[in-house]
Formats: structure tokens, sequence, C-alpha cells
């Protein structure tokens, strides 16, 4: 019983599993957090705004322009299922990364995509992600690695979008936000805009 007990109370004094974190700009922050939250080892993803230089940016004020931010999704992970070369070689193969004023339809500075990294080994990282991309494509890839600045969550209307059940009023009449952000994605022509570039290779696409 002596001995039970031990491992018992050994179990609960271990730390917890490590997680890591990478910050990734793709357009809409919607669909990003889509893709990565399909991905196994994927814990969270959270769409939000980073880059700038206002404190506390609102979507009205991001999207307005001038703020400096990117849409972008805080991805946590467990890196003993997936790795950070892999969430970024997915991601490079989710976007345009030769598209310099946004992505698919939707254009200005906060649907631009980056990197923002974490240190010197994810420096490292996402400039191999980014060289390995060129190379694939055959064309100079746009999308910047950058120092991760502060990251601030979206508003809690944004989050899990792609899956909500709310009800919301668009141009095609009620619709749960589910399917409204299945018609934006499809009518934005992201997926096929993917496979066009990408191939084989596309990631998540449809």
């Amino acid at each position: 019983m002596r001995w039970v007990l031990g491992l018992m109370l050994a179990a609960l004094t271990l730390p917890a599993a490590a997680t890591e974190r990478a910050i990734l700009a793709g357009g809409c922050f919607w669909c990003v957090e889509a893709d990565f939250e399909s991905v196994p080892g994927v814990l969270s993803a959270v769409s939000g705004y980073t880059g700038g230089t206002v404190e506390n940016p609102t979507y009205a004020a991001v999207s307005r322009g001038g703020t400096g931010h990117y849409e972008a999704v805080e991805i946590t992970f467990d890196p003993a299922v997936i790795g950070y070369d892999r969430i970024l070689h997915l991601f490079f193969r989710s976007v345009n990364p030769t598209d310099p004023g946004g992505q698919f339809c939707d254009r200005g500075d906060s649907y631009r995509t980056a990197v923002f990294v974490l240190g010197a080994r994810q420096r490292a990282a996402a400039e191999a992600a980014k060289a390995a991309a060129e190379r694939d494509l055959g064309r100079r890839v746009v999308t910047p690695v950058l120092e991760a600045t502060r990251f601030w969550p979206a508003e809690a209307y944004h989050q899990d979008y792609w899956r909500s059940e709310e009800i919301i009023l668009t141009r095609f009449g009620p619709r749960r936000k589910a399917v409204a952000y299945q018609l934006y994605r499809a009518a934005c022509g992201r997926d096929a805009r993917v496979r066009d570039l990408w191939g084989d290779a596309a990631a998540f696409a449809k």
C-alpha cells in the first residue's frame, strides 16, 4: 500500500507536459484557426491581432487600417505530438506566401502573411521553412519572419467562428455562423487558390 501511495503522490507532483506556441498570420484568422484546430497535437488556436502599435486593438480599428496589426492566430501545441517545423510546413502550404497585399479576396495590411517568432530557435526554423517554400514553388516568398510582439485575442464573437451554431443575419438571410463561414471561404476562393498554387502539397484545401 505504501508504494502505491508513493506512486500516486509522485504522479500528483509531476510537472505538466510542456507546450509551445506558434503565432501565424495567414489572412482571415477564422480560416487559419479552423485549419489548425484540426491538426493532431494542436491544443488550441486563438484568433487575434499582433504586430501593431496600438494597445487593445479592435476588429473595426484593425480592419480600418493604421494600427499596424495583422490578423493572426496563436497556436498552442504539444511538441511531443507535432513539431514547430511541421506547423510551419502546413502553414506555408495553406496560404499564398507570394502575395504582399493580403490573402485571396481579403486585401490590405491586416491580411498579410507573417510568421511571428519566439526566440532564436523559432527564427531559424521559420527562415528554413520559408526557404523550403521558395524552393518548392520556384517563386519568391514575401512572408516576413518577425519577432513576436504582444498578441491580443480578438473579440469573443470571432473565436471558433467556423463551428459556431449561433444564428446571424447574412446577405443570404439568417444562417448559422458555421454555414456563413463556409460560404465566405468558398466565395473568397481560398482553397481553390491554394490548390492552384501548391497542387498535391496543398494543406487543408478542400
